[in-house]
Protein backbone atom coordinates (compact mmCIF):
# COMPACT_ATOMS: atom_id res chain seq x y z
CA UNK A 1 0.00 0.00 0.00
CA UNK A 2 1.25 3.47 -0.87
CA UNK A 3 2.39 5.78 1.89
CA UNK A 4 0.17 8.47 0.32
CA UNK A 5 -3.49 7.68 0.68
CA UNK A 6 -4.79 11.08 -0.40
CA UNK A 7 -3.15 13.86 -2.44
CA UNK A 8 -5.66 16.27 -3.96
CA UNK A 9 -6.06 19.71 -5.40
CA UNK A 10 -9.68 20.61 -4.66
CA UNK A 11 -12.09 23.43 -5.33
CA UNK A 12 -14.25 22.17 -2.46
CA UNK A 13 -13.72 23.01 1.25
CA UNK A 14 -11.10 20.77 2.85
CA UNK A 15 -12.18 18.34 5.56
CA UNK A 16 -9.68 17.56 8.33
CA UNK A 17 -11.72 14.55 9.47
CA UNK A 18 -11.52 12.99 5.99
CA UNK A 19 -7.74 13.33 6.12
CA UNK A 20 -7.60 11.74 9.57
CA UNK A 21 -9.75 8.86 8.34
CA UNK A 22 -7.48 8.37 5.34
CA UNK A 23 -4.40 7.88 7.55
CA UNK A 24 -6.09 5.76 10.22
CA UNK A 25 -3.92 2.71 10.80
CA UNK A 26 -3.50 0.46 13.83
CA UNK A 27 0.30 0.45 13.33
CA UNK A 28 0.51 4.21 13.82
CA UNK A 29 1.30 5.41 17.33
CA UNK A 30 1.27 9.08 16.33
CA UNK A 31 -0.84 11.32 14.12
CA UNK A 32 0.07 14.92 13.35
CA UNK A 33 -1.96 17.45 11.43
CA UNK A 34 -1.36 20.80 9.83
CA UNK A 35 -4.05 23.19 8.67
CA UNK A 36 -2.96 26.26 6.76
CA UNK A 37 -5.68 28.92 6.90
CA UNK A 38 -6.26 32.23 5.21
CA UNK A 39 -5.32 34.97 7.66
CA UNK A 40 -6.56 38.55 7.77
CA UNK A 41 -3.16 40.17 7.40
CA UNK A 42 0.16 40.00 5.61
CA UNK A 43 3.33 41.86 6.57
CA UNK A 44 3.57 43.32 3.03
CA UNK A 45 -0.12 44.31 2.78
CA UNK A 46 -1.14 47.93 3.39
CA UNK A 47 -4.70 47.00 4.45
CA UNK A 48 -6.34 43.85 5.87
CA UNK A 49 -6.43 40.74 3.69
CA UNK A 50 -10.00 39.76 2.80
CA UNK A 51 -9.44 36.78 0.48
CA UNK A 52 -6.93 34.60 -1.31
CA UNK A 53 -7.60 33.30 -4.80
CA UNK A 54 -5.62 30.12 -5.53
CA UNK A 55 -4.98 28.66 -8.98
CA UNK A 56 -3.02 25.54 -9.88
CA UNK A 57 -1.13 24.08 -12.79
CA UNK A 58 -2.90 21.01 -14.28
CA UNK A 59 -0.04 18.82 -12.97
CA UNK A 60 -0.33 20.14 -9.40
CA UNK A 61 -2.05 17.01 -8.01
CA UNK A 62 0.73 14.78 -9.35
CA UNK A 63 3.33 17.17 -7.94
CA UNK A 64 1.57 17.12 -4.56
CA UNK A 65 1.66 13.32 -4.53
CA UNK A 66 5.39 13.34 -5.36
CA UNK A 67 6.06 15.83 -2.55
CA UNK A 68 4.17 13.63 -0.06
CA UNK A 69 5.87 10.43 -1.24
CA UNK A 70 9.32 12.00 -0.98
CA UNK A 71 8.62 13.31 2.53
CA UNK A 72 7.31 9.95 3.72
CA UNK A 73 10.24 8.09 2.19
CA UNK A 74 10.96 4.94 4.17
CA UNK A 75 9.71 6.30 7.53
CA UNK A 76 6.61 4.12 7.60
CA UNK A 77 4.46 7.26 7.63
CA UNK A 78 1.05 7.42 5.97
CA UNK A 79 0.01 10.73 4.41
CA UNK A 80 -3.15 12.55 3.39
CA UNK A 81 -2.69 16.04 1.93
CA UNK A 82 -4.87 18.48 0.02
CA UNK A 83 -4.54 22.02 -1.28
CA UNK A 84 -7.57 24.12 -2.08
CA UNK A 85 -8.01 26.28 -5.16
CA UNK A 86 -10.53 29.01 -5.93
CA UNK A 87 -11.50 31.98 -3.78
CA UNK A 88 -11.02 31.45 -0.06
CA UNK A 89 -12.22 33.77 2.70
CA UNK A 90 -10.37 34.59 5.89
CA UNK A 91 -10.47 31.49 8.10
CA UNK A 92 -10.86 28.98 5.25
CA UNK A 93 -8.42 26.07 5.10
CA UNK A 94 -6.04 26.31 2.14
CA UNK A 95 -3.92 23.25 3.02
CA UNK A 96 -4.68 20.20 5.16
CA UNK A 97 -2.10 17.56 6.01
CA UNK A 98 -2.49 14.48 8.20
CA UNK A 99 0.43 12.14 8.86
CA UNK A 100 0.28 8.89 10.80
CA UNK A 101 3.53 7.15 11.76
CA UNK A 102 4.81 4.54 14.18
CA UNK A 103 6.43 7.29 16.30
CA UNK A 104 5.85 11.01 16.87
CA UNK A 105 9.22 12.17 15.56
CA UNK A 106 8.53 10.73 12.11
CA UNK A 107 4.98 12.09 12.08
CA UNK A 108 6.15 15.63 12.90
CA UNK A 109 9.14 15.48 10.54
CA UNK A 110 7.11 14.24 7.57
CA UNK A 111 4.32 16.76 8.15
CA UNK A 112 6.78 19.65 8.32
CA UNK A 113 8.69 18.46 5.26
CA UNK A 114 5.46 18.34 3.26
CA UNK A 115 4.33 21.88 4.09
CA UNK A 116 7.78 23.37 3.61
CA UNK A 117 8.13 21.69 0.20
CA UNK A 118 4.60 22.70 -0.83
CA UNK A 119 5.59 26.32 -0.21
CA UNK A 120 8.61 26.08 -2.52
CA UNK A 121 7.73 23.47 -5.16
CA UNK A 122 3.97 23.00 -5.63
CA UNK A 123 2.78 24.80 -8.80
CA UNK A 124 0.01 26.72 -7.05
CA UNK A 125 -0.24 30.50 -7.11
CA UNK A 126 -2.28 32.88 -5.01
CA UNK A 127 -3.75 36.29 -5.60
CA UNK A 128 -4.02 38.14 -2.31
CA UNK A 129 -6.95 40.56 -2.12
CA UNK A 130 -6.86 43.40 0.40
CA UNK A 131 -9.72 45.43 1.89
CA UNK A 132 -8.84 48.47 -0.24
CA UNK A 133 -9.16 46.41 -3.45
CA UNK A 134 -5.42 45.98 -3.96
CA UNK A 135 -4.55 42.54 -5.31
CA UNK A 136 -1.10 40.98 -5.47
CA UNK A 137 -0.05 37.74 -7.19
CA UNK A 138 2.31 35.53 -5.21
CA UNK A 139 3.99 32.49 -6.73
CA UNK A 140 6.05 29.58 -5.56
CA UNK A 141 7.62 30.24 -2.22
CA UNK A 142 4.87 32.70 -1.27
Amino acid sequence: MSAVRLAEISSEPLDLDAHLTAVDDARAGAVTTFVGRVRDHDPDAATPVVALEYSAHPDAAAALRRIAEAAAGDTGAIVAVSHRIGTLAVGDAAVVIAVAAPHRAEAFDVCRAIIETIKTELPVWKRQVEADGTATWLGLGG
